[in-house]
């Protein structure tokens, strides 16, 4: 929380209380027809009876915020709170009172026994309210710097999930596209150099746009299309992935990779490249919701299980807890050697 911010509680505290205490002066002036600001101000600030209602409110509020809330709450030790507040109460009405006499002993004040054990019980009664007002304040402050706290570190954890992510794709498809690239060279170099251009694309997105919060769905889409055709240099049988996109991506924006490690994995474990629309992947895109469908076949021969899936499916479902906490959903089916991940984006997102 800025200063400026704690500045202002507590100086808002204070102008309270003494907007307080000069209601209790005029309804103790009674019918005296004469009380002025100045008159106030005086019995305030230059008076027995400021020194009973504001000295101990001063103890009290920054003896608990200050000192109290810190050493002994936020450490859990409460019994030594309450010894430590019992001192305070009745140490701050003791100073109190000793201040009251040196400064107001010509006073009208009769100093018996009953008097100062009386006023010195009312005093502590006072430091104790002032303080508990300190310690929510300041409890406040702390609950808000924590929060922030957190959500800074949830901002941390999820860019370190993505560059996770981002690790765990890179190496195995650039490889394997590089190499595809220099075998199609020789073959066909005008379709090599379209898809070396594509290739430059597709780092440039992850180099980039992916370090952003938000990007256009339209950018994903045309990564994910671009993924999808050098994937398919590997495969003679062209049938071998379905990609679909229903809907017009306009200005929907949406966190970057959501829909690639989903995807990544798909290729991943749909080993057998002469099957049929092995891959599966549609996308539908409404007024308010984006659905992604990626469905994939396996081998139950093949070591690989599907949700095996090392960082991808984890992170991104954690992702979506931190980005979409209550606008999403989120189902996976495993069933007849097929995977299929269903992901839903509502509101807009």
């Amino acid at each position: 929380m800025k200063k400026i911010i704690i500045a202002a509680l507590h100086t808002g505290y204070w102008f309270m209380y003494l907007f307080v205490l000069t209601f209790v002066l005029i309804a103790m002036a009674g019918g005296e027809q004469h009380i002025t600001l100045h008159k106030i101000i005086h019995n305030i600030f230059y008076s027995p009876f400021g020194m009973f209602a504001l000295f101990p409110g001063l103890i009290g509020f920054y003896a608990f915020y200050g000192v109290l809330f810190n050493r002994y709450l936020t450490k859990k030790k409460f019994l030594k709170f309450s010894v430590a507040a019992t001192v305070v109460c009745l140490g701050g009405s003791a100073m109190t009172q000793a201040l009251m006499y040196v400064l107001f002993r010509d006073s009208k004040i009769n100093w018996t026994l009953n008097t100062i054990v009386f006023a010195g019980l009312f005093i502590a009664f006072i430091i104790l309210v002032h303080g508990i007002v300190g310690l929510v304040i300041r409890g406040f402050i702390a609950w808000y710097k924590d929060i922030k706290v957190k959500v800074e570190l949830q901002k941390k954890n999820h860019e370190m999930e993505l560059e996770l992510i981002r690790s765990q794709i890179n190496p195995h498809f650039l490889f394997n596209t590089i190499n595809n690239i220099d075998v199609l060279i020789q073959k066909d170099a005008a379709m090599a150099s379209d898809y070396l251009n594509k290739l430059s694309d597709m780092l440039r997105f992850m180099l980039y746009e992916t370090k952003t919060e938000k990007i256009y769905l339209s950018k994903e889409l045309s990564y994910i299309e671009k993924y999808i055709s050098l994937q398919k240099i590997r495969a003679s049988n062209p049938n071998y992935v379905s990609y679909e996109v229903k809907g017009e991506a306009l200005s929907l924006i949406i966190a970057p990779m959501l829909f690639m490690p989903f995807i990544e994995n798909a290729f991943k474990h749909a080993e057998n490249k002469r099957m049929e629309h092995a891959i599966n992947i549609r996308i539908f895109i409404k007024k308010d919701t984006v659905s992604f469908e990626c469905e994939n076949k396996y081998s139950t021969v093949s070591a690989k299980k599907p949700n095996q899936n090392g960082l991808g499916n984890e992170l991104i479902a954690k992702r979506l807890q931190l980005l979409y906490p209550t606008s999403h959903t989120l189902e996976t089916i495993d069933n007849d050697n097929t995977y299929k991940v269903k992901l839903a984006l509502h509101h807009g997102h």
